[in-house]
């Protein structure tokens, strides 16, 4: 018995209307072209306001101070100075890479995928957190530098005394809180390690402290504690609220780590006021 076969009808994409096209002549070259000659003022008027004078040719004999990474890698830079280098230049970098990579793993929800601000509470979420990133970031800063005790002396005559001298900066913890002598030669091999020439048998405590152990409580806790109280408050419900708490913090303190290290860092690192920077050539046969 002979079957049947029904054709489908095939269906074919329509074509799009007129009214969605548009020409690159002229509604994209335009555009291009306004923002380019805005981008070309912009330069011309960051050049005549802004002091930015030649130095001498580049010797390899002379090390500019203070001497500067690239625009994007200042971030690590600045967090040279707050931690231990080690850390700063590739354990956090590598761990929070890792962490990026980890993210579509720990958000397995479909709904809403690739899409800004398509759960209930992105929005605040992003902006609190962002904010949080930020200020708590340079606000860090300023106090690593000491210069935060400085800025509450001055302007509102607030003073620690010597007996809270070592909430001056992170270095005052190491220097100025009486550690006793055996805390700075804890043993923890049984025989000697020798690493690079460099004697490894013992742990400075008050160093550890100072250059991994507080920067790694701050990089984990702050972050872990905001997401906790985001959570009480109700704003963090789902995973993908934790990962963009925790996305837009990170951007945030990239940002300032970024800036910070560009515009606010002069001779010798020193923080200072962006009008505060000066050309210095260096000193000859200082690497």
């Amino acid at each position: 018995m002979a079957t049947a076969v029904v054709a489908r009808p095939v269906v074919r994409p329509q074509a799009r209307a007129r009214d969605e096209e548009v020409l690159v002549w002229p509604d994209l070259v335009f555009v291009e072209f306004i923002a380019a000659m805005v981008f070309t003022l912009t330069l011309f008027l960051l050049a005549f306001l802004v002091n930015a004078p030649l130095l001498d040719q580049a010797n390899g004999d002379v090390t500019p101070n203070p001497s500067k990474a690239p625009w994007y890698f200042l971030n690590l830079q600045e967090l040279l100075l707050h931690m231990d280098p080690g850390m700063a230049g590739v354990i956090v970098p590598t761990v929070w890479l890792g962490i990026l990579i980890a993210f579509p793993y720990f958000d397995r929800e479909q709904e809403g995928q690739g899409g800004w601000f398509k759960t209930a509470n992105s929005v605040r979420l992003t902006v609190w957190s962002a904010l949080v990133g930020a200020f708590g970031t340079a606000i860090l800063i300023i106090w690593d530098s000491g210069k935060l005790a400085t800025f509450l002396h001055d302007w509102f005559g607030i003073s620690g005394g010597p007996r809270f001298e070592f909430l001056q900066s992170a270095a005052s913890i190491q220097s100025q809180l009486p550690w006793p002598q055996w805390s700075t030669h804890i043993p923890y091999l049984w025989f000697n390690l020798v690493l690079l020439d460099e004697p490894f048998h013992h742990l400075n405590f008050p160093k550890f402290m100072v250059t991994i152990g507080i920067p790694m409580a701050i990089i984990v806790g702050l972050p872990g504690l905001l997401i906790y109280a985001l959570w009480r408050k109700g704003w963090v419900v789902t995973r993908r609220d934790a990962l963009i708490v925790l996305f837009s913090g990170w951007v945030a303190a990239y940002g300032v780590l970024t800036v910070v290290g560009t515009g606010f860092r002069g001779e010798s690192q020193v923080l200072v006021f962006p009008w505060g920077l000066q050309a210095n050539e260096g000193v000859p046969g200082q690497q």
